[in-house]
């Protein structure tokens, strides 16, 4: 992809039909990554998990970079890369995996109701995106929603696996706009490729340091596991993703994140078993409603 002219608008870019289809491809590999991890946790550790995910992606990153001889970032893109790193190579993945070891896959991915907020949230204060008051006020009310129905899903006050969950979407969110505003320049899977290999200096040494001892025993779903979050999760989904931000504007696109609770919901019913409460289903409908009308506004 090449990097948009430096004077185009958030009108311009939101016409084009390709940018919603690009989210619609990102979120739907994206859905099933809480399954995924959950599945990964049953073998191995999350420290481990999170570590491998990166180290392979970033792997996997380096080898299409030399093939496809893409150039260096320039020095400016340098931090921004890192920001990207930060957010959705390293922290939200072990913020998940840590999450996960105490609430289910169903109960985390409600949690991701918040991610077009917080992605809303960050694309404003990162690239200047100026959406209206209106779009402001449901995309909060959907954020109450979803907050509230996680709320009542525990038997007592909220615990570490929900602090956890919050933090990932915070820093998900901040990982996600920044990346959008990047492959504005470099391109959408250039910027997932170039944050991954940033990570391996650090992704690698911990993953051969903390590979199990036995990798025999570790069950073939964890393994299937690894290898869906390491290479949909961590990179073939952005490819798609980061393209839909930089093409139809970090808001707008943003809101197509409230599909992956029903998506995800969906995935950890059929692949886990997990019970789905009518509850659950009711707030991903209140919360979807909210941030369409939302993305409308944008």
């Amino acid at each position: 992809m090449k990097a948009l002219p430096g004077g185009a608008g958030l009108g311009a870019v939101a016409r084009q039909p390709g940018a919603w289809i690009d989210g619609l491809i990102g979120v739907a590999i994206f859905s099933a990554s809480l399954v995924a991890t959950r599945l990964a946790l049953t073998g191995m550790d999350a420290l481990f998990l999170s570590a491998a995910r990166a180290a392979l992606a970033g792997l996997a990153g380096a080898g299409a970079l030399l093939i496809l001889r893409e150039k260096w970032p320039r020095g400016r893109d340098i931090g921004a890369l890192a920001i990207v790193a930060g957010g959705v190579v390293v922290g939200f993945p072990l913020l998940t995996a840590l999450a996960l070891r105490t609430v289910g896959a169903a109960h985390g991915t409600v949690f991701v109701g918040l991610l077009p907020l917080s992605t809303a949230l960050f694309g404003a204060l990162r690239s200047g995106e100026r959406p209206s008051a209106a779009f402001w006020i449901l995309s909060v009310l959907g954020a109450l929603v979803t907050v509230g129905f996680a709320a009542r899903g525990l038997d007592g006050p909220p615990g570490p696996g929900d602090a956890f969950m919050l933090a990932a979407i915070l820093v998900c969110g901040l990982g996600y706009a920044e990346g959008g505003i990047l492959a504005r320049r470099l391109g959408g899977w250039q910027v997932i490729a170039w944050a991954t290999v940033l990570s391996l200096p650090l992704s690698l040494p911990l993953a051969l340091a903390l590979s199990p001892a036995h990798p025999e025993a570790i069950p073939l779903p964890a393994w299937a596991g690894l290898g869906y979050v390491a290479l949909f999760s961590m990179l073939i989904g952005f490819v798609f993703w980061y393209r839909a931000l930089a093409r139809g504007g970090i808001a707008a696109i943003g809101q197509l994140q409230l599909l992956q609770p029903f998506l995800g919901l969906g995935v950890a019913a059929l692949v886990l078993g997990e019970r789905i409460e009518p509850a659950m289903i009711a707030a991903a409908i209140l919360v979807a409603a909210c941030v369409a009308l939302a993305r409308r506004l944008a």
